[in-house]
């Protein structure tokens, strides 16, 4: 077993191998006999992994699919998703459905975007470049990587959407630099990751000896003497995932905000006293996220904390989810939690592996028409409808909901069931919302 990445060219597509394949040394399983029939379009995200992990290096799989420590809380990401059920509601007209939404006050034409993860080209040469294409095909927004393949620059010359750039604080200099220069670049929004304040060993990668395949630099400090911002003994080297451990605080999130006029999103909340934190400090969205159980074991699931999150944050800021989307109802089911849209992540690297942009942009066409579908199925021709009562949480989740929760999931159902009007279900909302203080 080859256990270091070490260096593998992109072999260019031609019409006899259209896909993007590493040397048969660092395949994880057996090519596909040249006699085998093309087989079709993914037709779902399941296929598309599974396509993709015939692709990737066996040690780039490890790296893109592995989770910390045991993998408990990234298999729970997608266990308390699949135990929320869904209440179809039929005999009402569907047959307009409108999905699209706003983000930071940006139109995209569904409620999903791309999460920002660094090394796309570990499993495709046109990395972050085909992923920004993608999303501006799709309409949506994507999220650039501290960490990732090409620059803030480089990827800014070919989107055509939206693009936030996370960050990773690097210390005052360099958050000071990447910042302005993404600014400069047209980016709409920073997202500053919280949820990384220790480096997390991932064991798999340990055993694989992981590293970096030849060509997959930091973009960002491509030709940026970064090293003089970093403390003394750190070095830009050092950057894996994520840069060296330097602290950042609440009270820091006013100094970040001083440095641009772009909005702030918060990545990797997992608590309803974090997320209020994060909003009196001055934070604009917050991204309920685990990491994708990537940073730390044993945690819940990104969908049990979402509904804390959404309430204590207020209204007062606009609230995303990420950590194990799958489906189109899996976005249903957030948004009805409370997110206002939801990130992918490993996906992308899936549609990369198999089709470069192309494959990114199936992968967001089948949750479009996933998550289309699964509006009209539940009685829903707009986003803005959805509430918790579209949902039936288990009993994980549904122990500690507040009685007013109840109470609102309760009027819903009166107001699906014809009893109540939609005035008089907003009404005895607004009245039920403020007898509880919010």
């Amino acid at each position: 077993m080859i256990s270091k990445t070490g260096s593998y060219p992109h072999l260019t597509p031609s019409p006899s191998r259209p896909y993007h394949f590493p040397r048969p040394a660092f395949r994880r399983a057996h090519p596909i006999p040249r006699s085998a029939p093309m087989r079709l379009d993914p037709v779902s995200l399941p296929d598309l992994e599974a396509r993709a992990r015939d692709y990737m290096p066996h040690n780039v799989w490890d790296f893109v699919a592995g989770a910390c420590q045991d993998g408990v809380t990234l298999r729970r990401n997608r266990e308390m998703l699949e135990a929320i059920c869904l209440r179809p509601r039929f005999l009402r007209d569907v047959s307009k459905r409108d999905i699209s939404t706003t983000v930071l006050g940006h139109k995209i034409s569904f409620p999903v975007m791309l999460a920002p993860a660094g090394g796309h080209t570990f499993v495709h040469p046109d990395g972050e470049l085909a992923s920004a294409k993608a999303a501006g095909a799709a309409g949506t927004i994507m999220g650039l990587s501290t960490s990732s393949t090409y620059s803030i620059e480089e990827v800014a010359a070919v989107a055509t959407a939206p693009l936030f750039f996370q960050l990773y604080h690097c210390g005052e200099g360099l958050s000071k630099m990447l910042v302005r220069r993404a600014e400069e670049a047209g980016y709409k929004a920073i997202m500053l990751t919280v949820d990384t304040p220790l480096p997390s060993s991932k064991e798999v990668d340990i055993r694989n000896q992981w590293e970096r395949p030849t060509g997959g630099h930091m973009g960002n400090f491509r030709g940026h003497d970064a090293n003089k911002y970093l403390p003394p003994g750190t070095e830009i080297s050092d950057f894996w995932e994520r840069p060296p451990t330097i602290p950042f605080t609440f009270d820091q999130i006013p100094w970040l905000k001083s440095l641009t006029s772009l909005p702030l999103v918060i990545k990797g909340i997992r608590t309803g006293e974090d997320a209020a934190q994060c909003v009196a400090h001055g934070a604009d969205a917050i991204l309920c996220s685990n990491h994708g159980g990537r940073q730390v074991d044993g945690t819940l699931s990104s969908i049990e904390t979402l509904p804390e999150i959404v309430d204590a944050v207020d209204g007062k800021a606009e609230v995303y989810f990420d950590s194990g989307i799958r489906r189109g109802s899996d976005i249903f089911k957030a948004l009805a939690l409370g997110a206002r849209a939801v990130f992918i992540g490993r996906p992308i690297f899936w549609g990369l592996a198999v089709d470069g942009e192309k494959g990114v942009r199936r992968a967001l066409e089948i949750l479009r028409k996933e998550l289309d579908v699964c509006m009209g199925y539940c009685g829903y021709t707009s986003l803005d409808q959805l509430d918790p009562g579209a949902l039936i949480l288990p009993p994980e989740m549904s122990d500690d909901v507040p009685g007013y929760i109840q109470e609102l999931r309760a009027l819903a159902s009166l107001r699906d069931d014809g009893i109540l009007t939609q005035p008089e279900f907003d009404a005895r909302k607004k009245q039920l919302l403020n007898s509880n203080g919010r």
